[in-house]
């Protein structure tokens, strides 16, 4: 009888090159300590603790009852690539047609289909750092060269125009921005949307303007350079349904850029996930059209948190915490504690039973800080701040 033998697994080199997202990684450690028997607080998952809005699951329930259970188009269904088309033309002031929208299971497949489209070994690319991880991995992965504008805490982390002006070469494809901006909370003005389409002129350098907290501003509005008249074109929005209304397991999000490009995206779609869940984009459509009194309640609560955290946070040994403008993430300086970032979150964690992540999880220049999200009620909070100063007391 002959032994079966495991072969070697040999990847693609192209597969030492894919990061990962933290976030995930440090929920998996947390849920393990809790199988243990261990009490944590989760303030590592950018995820909102609301429910999905009742009309919205209502309409999605609905969808199914008449059938929304087949393929649809990969791009998405026309009724929904409508609304969105509507939407984004009403909130950044352009005139968006649906043959301009892409519909996709989530906001990363917009990241991952721009750059397999744009994207050629050797390209540069800017993105901003500390940052979503998923930028700098899709760049490393396709073989471009990963160009980190720093984001500094001295500027409300915001882009310095200058350093942007800087970076840019003939080698340059393509500029992230993303505003509200995750991991910090900071808030592109008018002006440094301004300047940021200033320092790119004419060149033909494509902007993914990562949109998905827009509707999550505590100060201030939203701004998005797509609304500049000679930045339309060179635009690709990156918005969806995940923050604003409580939907990350729907998986649904979009991207709205020009038409020849949308084709070219809609057939990468049509190569990877075939089509997004059609019930899921009928209640997309009343996510979109209906009632909002729930996003408005959502963001008076965070409001509430980002006070609290940063008051309290502010008192605690070796933290301080400007106070963000956007998104629900805290971004507090840790530098004065003297520890690294990754080894006191992983302290806080398996001491403390707070679940935070590494500003390094953002990128080399997240060193000094820890990320907490607020998506977590105001009792947790509390019990969260009450640990970590009670282990700062002991510790520093």
């Amino acid at each position: 009888m002959s032994r079966a033998t495991q072969t070697e697994l040999r990847l693609a080199k192209r597969m030492s090159r894919l990061g990962t997202e933290t976030a995930f990684e440090v929920l998996v450690k947390a849920r393990a300590l809790e199988a243990q028997g261990r009490d944590i607080v989760h303030l590592e998952i950018g995820e909102p603790d609301f429910d999905t809005p009742a009309n919205i699951v209502e309409a999605a329930v609905d969808a199914l009852h008449k059938g929304f259970t087949h393929y649809g188009p990969s791009a998405g269904l026309p009724e929904l690539r409508q609304t969105i088309a509507d939407e984004v033309s009403r909130t950044r002031g352009i005139k968006v047609k649906p043959e301009e929208v892409v519909v996709v299971p989530g906001g990363k497949p917009i990241i991952f289909f721009t750059m397999l489209a744009l994207v050629e070994e050797g390209d540069e690319v800017i993105y901003p750092n500390p940052g979503f991880p998923i930028y700098e991995s899709m760049i490393n992965f396709l073989g471009g060269k990963a160009v980190p504008i720093r984001l500094r805490e001295e500027r409300d982390f915001r882009f310095d125009v200058n350093e942007l002006a800087s970076l840019i070469n003939d080698k340059t494809k393509l500029i992230i921005i993303n505003s509200p901006q995750n991991p910090t909370g900071g808030v592109l003005t008018k002006k440094d949307i301004d300047d940021i389409a200033a320092a790119i002129g004419d060149r033909d350098i494509t902007v993914l303007s990562d949109e998905i907290y827009s509707r999550l501003i505590f100060e201030g509005a939203h701004h998005s350079i797509a609304s500049i008249e000679d930045m339309r074109e060179r635009t690709i929005i990156l918005d969806g349904f995940s923050k604003t209304w409580a939907m990350t397991g729907w998986r649904m999000g979009f991207g709205v850029m020009r038409a020849d490009l949308a084709q070219h995206i809609a057939r990468l779609q049509t190569n990877s996930n075939s089509c997004t869940a059609s019930f899921s984009q009928m209640a997309g459509i009343e996510a979109i059209r209906g009632d909002q009194s729930s996003v408005d309640r959502m963001n008076v609560e965070f409001v509430k948190r980002r006070d609290y955290f940063a008051e309290r946070v502010n008192k605690i040994k070796g933290f301080s915490c400007r106070v963000p403008k956007g998104a629900f993430y805290m971004f507090p300086n840790i530098t004065k504690t003297g520890w690294q970032s990754k080894k006191l979150a992983d302290a806080l964690l398996n001491e403390a039973g707070v679940a935070a992540l590494s500003g390094t999880a953002f990128g080399a220049f997240g060193e000094g800080y820890l990320r907490f999200s607020i998506a977590n009620s105001i009792e947790n909070i509390a019990k969260a701040l009450d640990r970590v100063e009670e282990w700062v007391g002991k510790r520093l």
